[in-house]
């Protein structure tokens, strides 16, 4: 322990100028043992600066290292954990109780009787205290203090304070002195003899000098005496000013006493007169004012802007907060009651007058609509929203005065403009209806032009194949095509619909916010009733997903509250199921409207998500959006329905199908309305269920007619489809493309191998005879020499087969493909071309095997390649 210490001492204390007076070899208790050492030590210069130290040994080396230091002053407790019997576990408390387990008890002992006479000398107040540790332990070290006045701390002595250095005279006279006598080292008791005559003589000199002294003590006694006397004189005469001034002290603290009063007394005084003064500026109301709020005129656009700064005065004088002591003061009070007459009758009176001004407007705004009008219109009620906004403040303050009135007030409005929107929103349905009843003139055709919005085309005529970017140049195309003239007709009324609806509404929302100024949230998040978010909630179903997109990408769009919510509900309660009816109205019409519809009322719907989301508008249409999904995929079922459905007569060329003509104008019309539209997805999705049907109802077509042969009914059908993907660039079908590209070339070449056949049929078993030995092992140039298939069978063979008999075989062959084909697809040229290489490939096998089997015999076929090319041409042209 010893070389611990001075290690200690050496390596972490000496560098800090400290000394090491205590330590203890611990570990944490509860916890591996990590060992480390307390110390306790004092810092070598004045003021002494005593700290305990946690010193840890290094892992790497035997370098130690602080790890945490406390100052002395900081210990609170020193607890021994059990006085009783020995332990070597102890706590020390600063901050925080640190857990401390000792190698030993001794060196826990020692550690702790140090801290505690460290306690005793250098902390003066404040001292930490000392809990379940042996009492002798403490008492013997106060006695040790006592006797010593030092701390011995591991056989080191701490030098006392009151220690003081040898002067430099002091010490060169102990020099002399010891230079003087050499022999002190050499005979001891000589130098003690010459020391003791030498205090003697020392002795009797100052007995000498004190005895001479002695007239000189005397009169310092006297001189004592006269001083003592003159002292009593002093102190009685300072005890008589003492008795003067105690009366002026007390004369002075009641006049202090007074002056303090009186200057509390004015703070008071101007205190009161500043309240009062408050309390009056506050609680005033101008005359003016008053004659305002009683005789105002509230028909008179001047008069209403001085009520209105009247409510808002009278307002601010009654939300004064006063105190509760000045509440209960007579004027005030009596104030107070005058302030609320004054609002009662006024909210009185402008209820009256709001109610009539509403129940007058209800009645004068009346207009009807034109059933025969080119376009339905709806009226605009722009002077009545300018008439009623002077009172949107006067509204405000009735609002807060009179919720009751205010809320009646909102009653009276909705139920007066109800019965007025109601009627015009019927009588505007209406004239859609009638416009899309009655047929289109000609007069109408050249007016499709002037189309409100309208961004796509509605559609083409059936087996059409001119592409249109709108549906008014079909029309022009077309004249009086019924479909595409309806169409466009449709899209112009449709367009109206939706251009008509949008600013009415959102006028009159807008109006009625800032009118009976009802809150509004700035949260993606919708205050509706659970009715309206369970409708959107279906949309999003219905529509896969087109909402829910716009939902998450929000961030702070502003929303209409609930109460915004249901006035509009009030007011346009009719709207929603009169444009459910159109809706289907439409759809009866004609099924493709509902791709229309489906576009345009999205389009409308995403535009009003990006800022004005949430709006009873936008919400209304969403569920109208629900309703026309489900028409577009009742549609889409319906044509899936009659494809899976058709029976193709059986005694008749087949040629296009009826269903694949039909998918063309759908694919065409759906092009036009869907390009670039947000609803893009759910065509695709429709295309692709439709070209499936499609294709699986073709192969079952084309395996049940019995006048065309399958080969010609699948690659005439997926020739057609093939084009129609191809020109209309249906991205979402490219793999459907490739899939009926390769089953038409697949059918194609099915066909050309069947019903060209072997045109020499003869010639064809020969050679099959010879490939047949080649492939038993005979070779090639030894099978002319069997008899079989000699030279001369060859030839024979040959003659049967002269270029007059190929030719009009080949003629016969011609008439049944064209009896197989349709006139639609003209594919002959193409279906005799391909039959033209088959030939050729069949007439170069011959003559590669003439050539293997028969070298340098001389014997070729009757005719060449350009004698084919010669047949199939004059044959073609002669058609």
């Amino acid at each position: 322990m010893t070389a611990i210490r001075h290690t200690l001492q050496k390596d972490v204390f000496l560098p800090h100028d400290e000394r090491l007076l205590g330590v203890v070899h611990v570990s944490k208790a509860g916890k591996k043992k990590k060992v480390s050492f307390l110390c306790a030590a004092a810092s070598t210069e004045k003021p002494v600066q005593v700290s305990i130290v946690n010193v840890k040994k290094s892992d790497k080396g035997d370098t130690y290292k602080r790890r945490q230091t406390w100052e002395l002053r900081e210990l609170k407790l020193v607890d021994g954990r059990d006085d009783t019997k020995e332990s070597p576990e102890f706590d020390l408390h600063f901050e925080k109780s640190y857990k401390w387990v000792a190698s030993n008890v001794a060196e826990k002992s020692a550690f702790i009787s140090c801290l505690w006479k460290l306690c005793q000398r250098y902390l003066i107040k404040k001292r930490p205290d000392f809990v379940n540790v042996n009492p002798q332990l403490l008492e013997e070290a106060v006695q040790v203090g006592e006797l010593t006045r030092t701390l011995p701390q591991g056989g080191e002595d701490v030098v006392d304070e009151e220690y003081q250095v040898l002067t430099a005279q002091e010490e060169a006279d102990l020099e002399k002195l010891i230079s003087q006598c050499d022999f002190a080292v050499s005979n001891a008791e000589a130098f003690t003899e010459q020391l003791s005559k030498d205090l003697s003589m020392l002795d009797g000199a100052n007995i000498h000098s004190i005895m001479a002294s002695e007239e000189q003590v005397k009169n310092l006694m006297k001189l004592l005496e006269v001083s003592e006397t003159e002292i009593n004189r002093i102190e009685k005469r300072l005890e008589r000013y003492e008795g003067l001034l105690e009366g002026v002290r007390e004369q002075m603290e009641q006049m202090k006493g007074k002056d303090t009063l009186i200057q509390m007394q004015n703070t008071n005084y101007k205190k009161l007169l500043s309240t009062l003064d408050t309390l009056v500026g506050q609680l005033d109301l101008s005359p003016g004012h008053v004659k305002a709020l009683q005789e105002g005129d509230l028909s008179n656009p001047s008069h209403i802007l001085d009520c209105t700064s009247a409510a808002e005065a009278l307002q601010q004088a009654m939300g004064v907060q006063l105190h509760p002591g000045l509440c209960k003061m007579q004027a005030v009070r009596e104030q107070q009651k005058m302030f609320e007459k004054l609002r009662s009758s006024f909210a009185r009176r402008l209820a009256a007058h709001l109610n009539s001004v509403f129940v007058q407007q209800g009645h004068e705004m009346s207009e009807t609509l034109s059933h025969h009008a080119l376009e339905p219109t709806l009226p605009k009620h722009y002077s009545a929203h300018r008439d009623l906004m002077p009172y949107a403040e006067l509204m405000l303050w009735l609002k807060g005065a009179d919720i009751t009135s205010f809320h009646q007030l909102a009653q009276v409005y909705t139920s007066n403009l109800k019965r007025l929107y109601e009627r015009e929103i019927k009588d505007f349905f209406e004239a859609a209806k009638a416009i899309l009843g009655t047929k289109p003139s000609a007069v109408d055709s050249k007016k499709f032009g002037k189309l409100m919005g309208s961004t796509e085309s509605l559609g083409k005529s059936s087996g059409s194949k001119m592409r249109s970017s709108s549906l008014l140049d079909i029309a022009d195309h077309k004249g009086s095509n019924p479909d595409i003239t309806d169409r466009a007709k449709f899209e112009r009324v449709l367009n109206s619909i939706m251009s008509e609806l949008e600013p009415v509404c959102m006028v009159e929302q807008d109006f009625i916010i800032k009118f009976f100024h009802l809150s509004s949230d700035s949260t993606a998040t919708d205050v509706g009733s659970d009715e309206e978010d369970q409708i959107e909630e279906g949309v999003v179903d219905a529509d896969g997903g087109m909402f829910s997109k716009g939902h998450t990408e929000r961030q702070t769009e502003k929303q209409v509250s609930s109460e915004v919510r249901r006035m509009m509900s009030d007011l346009f309660g009719t709207m929603e199921p009169e444009l459910h009816n159109f809706i289907n109205f439409a759809d009866k019409m004609d099924p493709y409207n509902s791709m229309y519809m489906l576009v345009k009322i999205s389009a409308v719907v995403m535009g009003m998500e990006e800022k004005d989301a949430g709006s009873y508008l936008a919400t209304t249409l969403a569920t109208s959006v629900v309703i026309v999904k489900r028409n577009f995929d009742k549609l889409i079922q319906a044509k899936i329905q009659s494809i899976e459905e058709i029976k193709v007569p059986k005694n008749k060329r087949c040629g296009i199908l009826p269903f694949v003509s039909s998918f063309e104008e759908f694919a065409e019309l759906a092009e036009t309305i869907f390009k670039g539209s947000e609803r893009r997805a759910d065509l695709d999705k429709a295309y692709g269920r439709m070209v499936r049907t499609i294709f699986d109802n073709v192969e079952r077509v084309g395996l049940e007619h019995q006048k065309t042969p399958q080969d010609v009914v699948l690659f005439e059908n997926y020739h057609h489809l093939n084009a129609v993907f191809a020109r209309l660039k249906i991205t979402c079908l490219e793999t459907e493309k490739k899939e009926a590209r390769h089953k038409y070339k697949q059918h194609l070449d099915a066909y050309v191998i069947n019903w060209l056949g072997h045109p020499m049929e003869k010639l064809n078993h020969f050679f099959e005879g010879i490939e047949a030995r080649v492939a038993q092992g005979v070779k090639a140039e030894e099978v002319g020499y069997q008899l079989a298939f000699s030279k001369q069978e060859l030839r024979k063979v040959i003659k049967e087969y002269p270029m007059k008999e190929v030719k009009k075989g080949l003629d016969s062959l011609y008439k049944k493909v064209e009896k197989h084909l349709c006139e639609e697809e003209n594919l002959n040229q193409v279906v005799w071309r391909s039959m033209q290489e088959e030939f050729i490939s069949q007439y170069k096998h011959f003559e590669d095997l003439i050539k293997r089997c028969y070298p340098e015999s001389g014997i070729t076929l009757e005719f060449t390649i350009t004698d084919i090319l010669q047949f199939f041409s004059d044959i073609a042209q002669s058609h």
